[in-house]
């Protein structure tokens, strides 16, 4: 752990504990773009993004925030060059071998959602061994979307609650919102409360659309390799001055 980080390992006194986000997405962009003002290879924003995830993990867990939830790899990310996501790829099983150990020792339980059927074989293995290992840990809640999409997530849950329906299991007018939740990837997982994007970019990226409807969203200029305990410490300072109403006055 870095100077900086030490000096920020336990929370800041300007936040409060009890107003603290339980749940905190992250859309973790600019490793390319900051491994180019580096002059470095694409891929080495990628491992140091890495980095900037694992501090962030211990932040949360440092400071008492239930859920962390980081987009790492998005449906149409593979449409990106093949050297690139093959890197991605190695690079996501060898972290999950390299940390398992460490993170079921700090009670962390990993979960991964998205179309996992589509990884490649050896990293469903490293991602199932990872699930299994920690299913029982009752710290911090880690979910990693990978090949995930939020579309593609709503669609999947329609189609298992239309074929429920068809085969008489369900009836129309039992659909609710809470139906709804229980065919999604993040099934017992609360919403997010707040929601971070790195490198300035304005949107969502088809990231969480059905669970962040009421998410607080916070965007800053800083790229992901950069984002320390300095930058989450503003964001959180943020997210205290929001008035959260959900619609009501």
């Amino acid at each position: 752990m870095t100077a900086q980080q030490t000096e920020l390992q336990y929370l800041p006194p300007d936040l409060k504990r009890e107003l603290l986000p339980k749940h905190v997405a992250v859309i973790m962009d600019g490793n390319g773009r900051w491994a180019k003002h580096q002059g470095l290879p694409r891929i080495m924003g990628h491992k140091a993004g890495v980095d900037a995830l694992k501090d962030l993990l211990r932040c949360c867990k440092d400071w008492g925030i239930e859920a962390l939830t980081a987009y790492a790899f998005s449906t149409e990310n593979w449409g990106r060059p093949h050297e690139e996501v093959d890197f991605l790829m190695t690079l996501f099983q060898r972290v999950l071998r390299q940390e398992l150990r460490e993170m079921v020792e700090e009670n962390v339980q990993i979960r991964f959602v998205g179309n996992l059927s589509s990884l490649p074989r050896s990293l469903q293995a490293e991602i199932s061994r990872a699930m299994e290992e920690t299913k029982d840990n009752c710290g911090i809640k880690f979910t990693i979307a990978t090949n995930y999409g939020g579309r593609q997530e709503i669609i999947q849950a329609c189609r298992a609650i239309a074929q429920k329906v068809q085969q008489g299991l369900l009836q129309p007018d039992e659909i609710d919102e809470a139906t709804f939740e229980r065919h999604l990837y993040t099934i017992g997982i609360c919403d997010p409360d707040l929601l971070i994007r790195t490198s300035g970019e304005m949107r969502v990226s088809n990231f969480l659309l059905w669970q962040i409807a009421y998410s607080e969203i916070y965007i800053t200029d800083t790229l992901w390799p950069d984002f320390d305990r300095h930058e989450f410490h503003r964001a959180l300072c943020a997210y205290q001055q929001r008035e959260r109403r959900f619609g009501k006055v």
